[in-house]
């Protein structure tokens, strides 16, 4: 005797996971009206779609970051467009992880971000794939996120949660190689010296002036390249370095992202 699925019952199932109606009535018709059953075909369907979309690139997505007073989370996350980066199912996938990550630590929600992204795979017909997170904790954190696209979290050791999502942002904003001189090898120097020498030597100057010249270029070369030594974005009067001498702070650790 054949089933009624009524269309209450194909609301109820919808209602309950976001999938389309068609996929609802086909569902409830292969479980004979059991809503648990059918629910458990949506789930082993939207795997079953996932695996077959699991080789498609996913270079655009979003990230998000949540924090509490001493610990921040940011997390990402990947699909194919930017329409399905900006869609609603998307954006709240995105948020839950990142809640889950913050309350049940990274290598939990890693465990069970398959089955949260299966069926908004299964909803907007894209590949979707959990990419970078990252824990920090401390006594002082700031964050900034940019779009959704971009998010940057700065723990410090002294200083405020004001300088801290100042820095954030200014990182954000000036995308720095290096968080201060020490960073820079004999290497990445070399490599400068040897790029601006060729410009140099096209001058007719001097030698002892060359040198000079030399010099003056790789210095601004990397001043404009490291954290420290750039000028505030807020504020161009004041370097980086100089805010956080100011205010006793020094930078325990950044973690940023960029889709």
């Amino acid at each position: 005797m054949s089933i009624q699925i009524t269309a209450e019952l194909v609301k109820q199932l919808r209602d309950a996971t976001g999938v389309s109606v068609m996929q609802c009535k086909k569902a409830l018709e292969e479980a004979e009206g059991n809503m648990d059953k059918a629910v458990a075909i949506l789930k082993k369907n939207s795997s079953a779609v996932a695996l077959k979309k699991a080789d498609r690139l996913a270079n655009d997505g979003g990230v998000t970051v949540k924090s509490t007073d001493n610990k921040a989370v940011l997390v990402t996350l990947h699909c194919e467009t930017d329409f399905v980066a900006k869609n609603a199912d998307f954006t709240n996938l995105l948020s839950t992880l990142a809640d889950k990550a913050l309350t049940e630590g990274l290598d939990k929600m890693a465990s069970e971000a398959k089955d949260m992204i299966d069926p908004i795979i299964q909803k907007t017909g894209e590949n979707i794939v959990l990419g970078e997170s990252y824990e920090v904790v401390g006594d002082v954190l700031g964050n900034y996120v940019h779009n959704g696209k971009m998010a940057v979290v700065v723990s410090l050791i002294g200083g405020t949660t004001e300088l801290a999502k100042d820095i954030a942002m200014h990182i954000a904003a000036m995308k720095p190689e290096f968080m201060n001189a020490n960073e820079i090898t004999i290497e990445e120097r070399k490599t400068v010296e040897e790029i601006s020498k060729k410009e140099v030597e096209a001058s007719d100057k001097p030698e002892e002036i060359k040198k000079k010249i030399l010099e003056g270029k790789v210095n601004t070369y990397f001043k404009e390249r490291t954290l420290t030594d750039q000028n505030f974005i807020k504020n161009p009067d004041e370097t980086i370095g100089s805010l956080l001498s100011k205010a006793k702070a020094t930078i325990k650790e950044v973690k940023r992202y960029s889709i």
